[in-house]
């Protein structure tokens, strides 16, 4: 049985269900986009800041509780104590960047600039406009899904978090200036993206989709049986196969635990998961998100996707201190470390543990992620997560001042050896805004190049200076 790459991504009745790329079953001659190890970028948002030092006119002097405690090589012990601690299994994986500056544009609001610039390296299409912004420029993962993507596929942009609010809820992927991309919300939905939808399905199947009464598995289970019996599949490819339907199932059983969407659209906005505002289950739903992205990278339906969680500010999940199993306020008002949007209520109590515990909220998501590109082992015995690099970044530097300066970013994965690991370093660009060369060095180790074929280095507001940042290049 001659099986190409097409037939191996095709199911039962049409259904487009991504297997893995097997090596051994391709020609012995393959192009380098069959190659199973091209380099991909998932990035995850967190608005609002950390938990960083700080003065605060509320609170006084707050101590760092996000930044390792010193540059260098990474450690347990530079890392005890801080919300990166959480990531301490996958130190050696990680490239934090410290003193990422961006451009202080005039969005007429601090969380605006952050959120919409964020992704695009752009400012405002028109100035002061607060709620009403929009960046004047495409994002990064727009550029690598146009360019690299198979066909020019879209990237996958994934939003987690109530509709709406401020910056109309997803806000920071563009297409170009001033034209958002629409963002996947419910995981489910989602999920039928990438395996093309109910569209091209029979009607046996497209009902046994609607009912999760059947895995996706279970309609090409005969055409999987015929393919893992084939002799010169390698233990590698068979390990490969039985891992990424494995994961298929897990993410299939965790979806079926959820609402039928005519029920979750009865309910509206009292339905639970992905339009809700309580933090456990946003996240919950972010995490479905990951294991969605990680299934498009590894059967390479994308090289790029975005998980945002929250609105522009954040400001309807309300997320659980573990320390005394209660609701937060909003996470806009602990980071403004008052009840209001403003700077008009009163102060909250114990705010500034209270963003940290968000913080590590986010790192344990953050670490879902890495968990589960590590768990796919690649043909050439590498695992998935070191063939990419995965981006947790945040809008703000912080909370309550919304600076521009020291924006927090945390990689993880080399992208085929391109970017340095294990390390904690301080980027170059003293006082000026450096951000736009930091998306340049990201898109260039996923592959993207400038016209004369040189790293891409001239993303974003073309007012800002050119180049990557070399500190962070292997």
């Amino acid at each position: 049985m001659k099986l190409s790459r097409r037939l191996m991504l095709k199911g039962v009745g049409g259904a487009m269900l991504g297997l893995p790329l097997l090596e051994s079953l391709m020609p012995r001659v393959a192009h380098a986009a069959d190659s199973g190890a091209l380099p991909y970028a998932i990035f995850f948002r967190q608005g609002n800041g950390v938990a960083a030092a700080q003065n605060t006119s509320e609170l006084g002097a707050e101590p760092e509780r996000f930044w390792p405690r010193t540059l260098g090589a990474l450690t347990a012990e530079s890392l005890s104590g801080r919300a990166l601690g959480v990531l301490t299994e996958h130190r050696s994986r990680l490239l934090v960047v410290r003193n990422i500056n961006m451009r202080d544009y005039n969005y007429g609001d601090g969380h605006a600039r952050g959120a919409l610039q964020g992704m695009t390296a752009r400012g405002p299409v028109v100035e002061g406009a607060g709620g009403g912004s929009e960046a004047a420029g495409e994002s990064l993962d727009h550029r690598i899904g146009r360019v690299l993507n198979p066909q020019q596929r879209d990237s996958l942009f994934f939003y987690a978090g109530r509709r709406g609010g401020w910056l109309g809820g997803p806000c920071i992927s563009y297409r170009s200036s001033g034209v958002r991309k629409a963002a996947l919300h419910d995981p489910w939905a989602a999920y039928q993206t990438m395996i093309g939808g109910p569209g091209g399905l029979t009607p046996e199947a497209r009902e046994q989709l609607l009912v999760r009464q059947r895995s996706v598995n279970d309609l090409v289970k005969a055409q999987l049986q015929q393919l893992q019996k084939r002799p010169e599949l390698s233990s590698s490819d068979r390990q490969r196969l039985d891992l990424h339907l494995s994961n298929v199932r897990d993410l299939e059983v965790a979806l079926s635990c959820r609402m039928r969407a005519d029920q979750e659209l009865l309910l509206q906005q009292q339905a639970p998961g992905y339009d809700s505002t309580m933090g456990d289950e946003v996240l919950a739903t972010a995490k479905l998100h990951m294991d969605i992205a990680v299934l498009a990278v590894a059967c390479g339906t994308t090289r790029a996707a975005v998980i945002q969680v929250g609105n522009g500010n954040d400001g309807d999940t309300r997320y659980r201190d573990p320390t005394t199993n209660q609701l937060m306020e909003n996470f806009h008002y602990v980071s403004h470390r008052r009840t209001s949007h403003d700077s008009s209520g009163g102060i909250i109590t114990g705010s500034d543990l209270l963003h940290h515990q968000v913080d590590l909220q986010f790192a344990s998501a953050f670490k879902y992620l890495l968990d589960r590109l590590a768990a796919y082992q690649m043909p050439d015995g590498k695992r998935l997560i070191e063939h990419g690099v995965s981006v947790w970044y945040n809008d703000l530097g912080n909370g309550p001042a919304h600076s521009a300066r020291n924006i927090p970013y945390v990689l993880a994965g080399s992208c085929n050896g391109f970017l340095k690991q294990g390390v904690y370093v301080e980027a170059s660009g003293g006082g000026n805004p450096n951000h736009n060369r930091l998306l340049n060095t990201i898109g260039s180790a996923v592959g993207l190049r400038n016209a004369a074929g040189g790293n891409l280095d001239d993303f974003g507001d073309p007012a800002l200076p050119k180049g990557v940042l070399s500190e962070l290049i292997a």
